[in-house]
């Protein structure tokens, strides 16, 4: 006896930052960026960043904090794995405030859809600004928008990357 088909479960990404990021901005954190899915091995992880770096107490901190919050607007859907992380060498970068910090750091872009033949970018992020960066490709610069991004993400170089530049 089955239990009818799997029914799909959209998670509005926007609608979780929007809950969780104004108490983690209170913890003194920036809330970077994060992944949800739902489902059998349903998930919601959390990047969270501050300028001297992330620790795994800070990683604890905002998991309770956030925890608890989410046991009060139950905002996914069934059960789900929370985890907490610091963003990591190759961090993702959302916001136009997340390309501008990083400017003439090297950057691999994925575009949501095919643009001059091509889907994927490395470059050196030229500049940011309102919804739109710059970044040189191998001596030309591309404008992008940030809807036209399905994800972008540094790549570290040499021995360090300044992940905590202001």
């Amino acid at each position: 006896m089955g239990t009818g088909p799997a029914v799909s479960q959209t998670i509005d990404k926007q609608a979780l930052l929007d809950l969780l990021a104004p108490p983690i901005t209170a913890l003194g954190y920036e809330l970077v960026d994060l992944e949800a899915r739902a489902g059998r091995n349903g998930l919601l992880r959390i990047y969270i960043d501050k300028p001297s770096g992330v620790t795994v107490s800070d990683c604890e901190l905002v998991s309770q904090q956030v925890g608890a919050l989410l046991d009060v607007e139950d905002p996914l859907p069934g059960r789900y794995v929370l985890e907490v992380s610091s963003p990591g060498l190759d961090r993702r970068l959302r916001t136009i405030e997340h390309f501008d910090r990083f400017k003439d750091e090297t950057v691999k872009i994925e575009l949501k859809s095919s643009r001059d033949g091509r889907r994927r970018l490395k470059g050196r992020i030229v500049g940011a600004d309102e919804d739109m960066i710059w970044i040189d490709v191998d001596g030309t610069t591309w404008k992008i928008g940030l809807g036209e991004i399905a994800i972008a993400r540094l790549v570290p170089q040499g021995d360090a990357l300044r992940v905590t530049k202001r």
